[in-house]
């Protein structure tokens, strides 16, 4: 129990980076660059890991590496990008804490990891919590934007199952690093073509790109990652719950935005759902019980 519970909180440590990058991205990176925005992101902290792995990639782990970062990389972090600057992040991360039941799918069908009903339950509990949480009825809906979010979910879904079902052998940091190095280099072309000369960066570009490429994307994947091979796919899937949440409390904090009754109830219910999905959570509550019962026999 208490080995899960540190993978548990490793694993988190990757939404709650990544619930501050829209901030990031809204405050401090170029608009309309996502594809450079996806490549400046991707290789430098590809290239990061890569020293600290110190590995290249062997026989079919050079077109898997291709897959996964174009998946999880490159494409995703273009259309998240895309995202950020055509919905208002309480729209973007709504629509991507849908994630836990896609992977959910894509787990049963690939890795035969059958969803458990504390899972679905804490999938549609959290879900609503998010809803919740960010939905204000105020929002603006911009097409492209929502479907930008939609192809990031689905696609980063399927290729978390994917990296997990092929990782066996390969050490946390060598799977990220070929994958941000691929992703990156997958895009570059694109954004040569799409978006012609690469943006000017001023200072706080170059700090925004520097957090993204460092915290929310060397960190975040490395220990995200590492929670998909010791965790199953649905408890990592709930676990990511946690990137909106993260998101509004940064506006809370750094904003000096007041939580309504209506987050504050939105928050409890994400935060009982990722604890219903989690295995060692369900253990430690039937260990409390079980010891209660004892006590009260007595």
């Amino acid at each position: 129990m208490e080995g899960t519970f540190r993978w548990a909180a490793v694993t988190a440590l990757a939404p709650i980076a990544w619930g501050s990058t829209y901030l990031v991205t809204h405050r401090f990176l170029p608009p309309d660059h996502p594809l450079y925005g996806a490549v400046i992101r991707a290789l430098p902290a590809g290239l990061l890991l890569l020293l600290l792995a110190r590995r290249l990639p062997r026989g079919a782990w050079w077109w898997r590496s291709l897959v996964l970062g174009t998946l999880n990389m490159g494409a995703f972090f273009a259309l998240v990008y895309l995202a950020a600057q055509k919905l208002p992040t309480s729209m973007a991360s709504t629509i991507m804490a849908t994630s836990p039941v896609m992977m959910m799918l894509f787990a049963w069908a690939a890795l035969a990891e059958r969803p458990r009903v504390a899972h679905l339950t804490g999938a549609g509990i959290g879900i609503a919590g998010v809803c919740l949480l960010l939905l204000d009825g105020t929002a603006s809906v911009d097409a492209s934007g929502v479907l930008a979010s939609v192809l990031a979910m689905v696609m980063s879904s399927a290729g978390y199952v994917l990296a997990k079902r092929w990782s066996a052998g390969v050490d946390v940091f060598s799977l990220t690093s070929w994958q941000l190095i691929a992703g990156g280099i997958a895009v570059l072309p694109v954004a040569v073509a799409v978006e012609g000369a690469p943006p000017s960066l001023d200072g706080p570009a170059l700090f925004g790109f520097g957090y993204v490429t460092v915290v929310a994307t060397a960190l975040a994947f490395a220990a995200w990652f590492a929670g998909l091979r010791h965790l199953s796919a649905a408890t990592v899937g709930l676990i990511g719950l946690l990137n909106p949440v993260t998101g509004v409390l940064l506006g809370t904090v750094l904003a000096g935005e007041t939580l309504t009754a209506q987050q504050v109830c939105g928050l409890i219910l994400v935060l009982s759902g990722i604890l219903l999905g989690q295995p060692a959570a369900k253990r430690l509550v039937a260990l409390i019980t079980t010891r209660l019962s004892h006590t009260m026999a007595r």
